[in-house]
């Protein structure tokens, strides 16, 4: 089924995204509307808009194109037009399903806002945690997946030695969402 999606998407040369955008309306810093994201990114040419939440989670569609090229347009577009610098990792809609596909099925795991999924812009990078999946962590637990890293701290990211140490690891690349949040992306790029 998924060579038959893959098949479609590059007849109709159109595939659906989602955007990332790191530290976007935490706290004071990098303020953005997003309804002045979702027409940043149609002034980019992508169509079928829509934003989640108030974080920078925006799904779209566009003609097809590499992950990294679609991000850096959006970063700057940020910059020049909004006057924000934030990084954004872009995913296909094959790397969102790959990542709800390889969710550990931890049975601690019960509080959907408790469990993380970590992404950077390049999959390879999932690999650079296998020192820290060795080490204990409970009542935390660390997973990596092929697109992204799962992190389960159920006494929040805040307090969560675990989230502090993928954060070190992988720097500023990565950004995390909730798995709340996560399925209801996976939602949209479904729709």
């Amino acid at each position: 089924m998924a060579g038959r999606q893959t098949r479609a998407r590059s007849t109709r040369g159109a595939g659906r995204y989602v955007a990332l955008l790191r530290g976007i309306n935490v706290g004071r810093a990098k303020r953005v509307a997003m309804s002045d994201l979702r027409a940043l990114v149609e002034g980019l040419g992508f169509t079928d808009v829509r934003t989640l939440l108030n974080s920078g989670n925006v799904v779209f569609t566009g003609e097809v194109a590499k992950t990294l090229e679609i991000a850096k347009r959006i970063e700057e577009a940020l910059a020049t037009r909004l006057g924000v610098s934030s990084a954004t990792v872009v995913l296909t809609g094959d790397d969102v399903q790959t990542i709800v596909d390889d969710r550990p099925s931890w049975r601690s795991a019960t509080n959907p806002s408790r469990l993380l999924i970590a992404v950077t812009p390049d999959a390879t990078d999932c690999r650079r945690l296998g020192a820290l999946t060795r080490q204990p962590w409970a009542p935390e637990a660390l997973a990596a997946g092929k697109r992204a890293a799962y992190l389960w701290c159920p006494d929040g990211v805040i307090a969560s030695q675990l989230a502090q140490s993928v954060g070190r690891l992988l720097g500023d690349r990565v950004t995390m969402r909730n798995w709340a949040t996560f399925v209801k992306l996976h939602a949209l790029v479904r729709a």
